[in-house]
């Protein structure tokens, strides 16, 4: 898995790179919290519970579905979050099923039960290019912990950068096209005969 900083590089990247209007800061507080989410699983490993079942890390809470039932569950809070439900909901998918891809491209573990409850099979990208990750801190600070952090800036943030760039570079350039069209008076229409 990458790092716990570097699952938030999805939903900070389009939550900046769409702006405060589109994705206010609570919105994106949560879209990051669910981002992260998905690891809870890896309580598993205290509790005893194998790493390549369905309840062990990687397993259901890294699925499609859970995203979306987070993502649901999150929609609900649309107004508190100060968006709108469809809004809240997809960006809340994406931060959510983002965390299952981004495993996916790590080169350890089984992989990820991104169909499950329709398929147990787990799940792993053609190229596994994303150094996994310590799960501990005295690791992270280790040389090994500056080869995951080299491996996550190459292929998650530098990628990540250059979408907020451009989500930013497209809102930047379609602003004025949407502004001059709201402040366009409308014409009236009269009634026929």
């Amino acid at each position: 898995m990458p790092t716990v900083f570097t699952h938030a590089a999805v939903p900070v990247t389009i939550g900046l790179g769409l702006g405060r209007e589109r994705i206010p800061a609570r919105l994106l507080a949560l879209g990051v919290a669910a981002s992260v989410m998905p690891d809870l699983d890896s309580i598993a490993f205290r509790l005893g519970i194998p790493y390549q079942v369905t309840l062990g890390h990687r397993g259901v809470t890294h699925s499609l579905v859970f995203a979306v039932g987070l993502a649901l569950l999150g929609a609900c809070a649309s107004h508190t979050l100060r968006t709108t439900f469809g809004r809240a909901f997809w960006f809340l998918l994406l931060a959510a099923a983002s965390h299952g891809l981004l495993d996916a491209f790590t080169t350890g573990g089984y992989g990820i039960a991104l169909l499950w409850p329709w398929s147990t099979r787990r799940y792993a990208a053609p190229l596994q290019v994303i150094e996994v990750a310590p799960l501990s801190l005295e690791r992270l600070l280790s040389p090994r912990g500056a080869t995951v952090l080299a491996s996550e800036l190459r292929w998650v943030w530098l990628p990540c950068a250059l979408g907020c760039l451009a989500l930013a570079g497209a809102r930047w350039y379609l602003r004025p096209r949407f502004a001059s069209a709201a402040r366009r008076p409308r014409q009236a229409t009269l009634p026929r005969d």
